[in-house]
C-alpha cells in the first residue's frame, strides 16, 4: 500500500511540474509576441502588429493581463484604419480579434464582449462596403 502511495504522489508532484512548465512557457511566448506587437507599432507596420498581438491573444493564460492590452491595441488597429478609410484593413485587424478569442475557448470562454462588439462593428463595415461602388 505505501508503495502505491509513494507513485501516486511522484504522479502528481510531476503533473503539477509539468502543468507549470507549460504555463511558463506559454506566458513567455505571449509575451515574446506582444512585444514583436509593440515593436512594429512603434515602427508603423500595422499588419505585422496585428499578427503580433493576435499571437499573443493565442497563447492565452489565465490571469495575464497582455490578453487585454492585446485586444485593446487590437481595436485600436481596427480604428486607426477605419478613420483612414482602409475598410479592408479595418476588417483585418477586427476579425484578427474576433478569431484570437473564438480560438481560445475551452473550459471557458474569455473575450465574450470582445467578440459582440467585433460581430458589431464587422457588420457595419461590410455593409459599409456593399454599399460602395466598385472600382473598374
Amino acid at each position: 500500500m505505501e508503495k502505491a502511495k509513494t507513485i501516486a504522489v511522484n504522479i502528481a508532484l510531476i503533473a503539477v511540474i509539468a502543468i507549470v512548465l507549460i504555463w511558463g512557457n506559454t506566458l513567455y511566448r505571449q509575451h515574446a509576441q506582444f512585444d514583436k506587437g509593440e515593436k512594429a507599432l512603434a515602427a508603423g507596420d500595422y499588419i505585422v502588429a496585428i499578427a503580433g498581438y493576435e499571437s499573443s491573444i493565442h497563447m492565452y493564460t489565465p490571469g495575464s493581463d497582455l490578453v487585454e492590452r492585446a485586444a485593446e491595441k487590437l481595436w485600436s488597429i481596427g480604428e486607426h484604419y477605419e478613420q483612414a478609410g482602409d475598410m479592408d484593413k479595418a476588417l483585418i485587424a477586427y476579425r484578427s480579434l474576433r478569431s484570437s478569442f473564438y480560438a481560445v475557448r475551452g473550459l471557458t470562454s474569455p473575450g465574450k464582449e470582445w467578440i459582440a462588439r467585433c460581430e458589431a462593428k464587422i457588420a457595419q463595415l461590410v455593409k459599409i462596403q456593399q454599399s460602395q461602388p466598385k472600382a473598374p
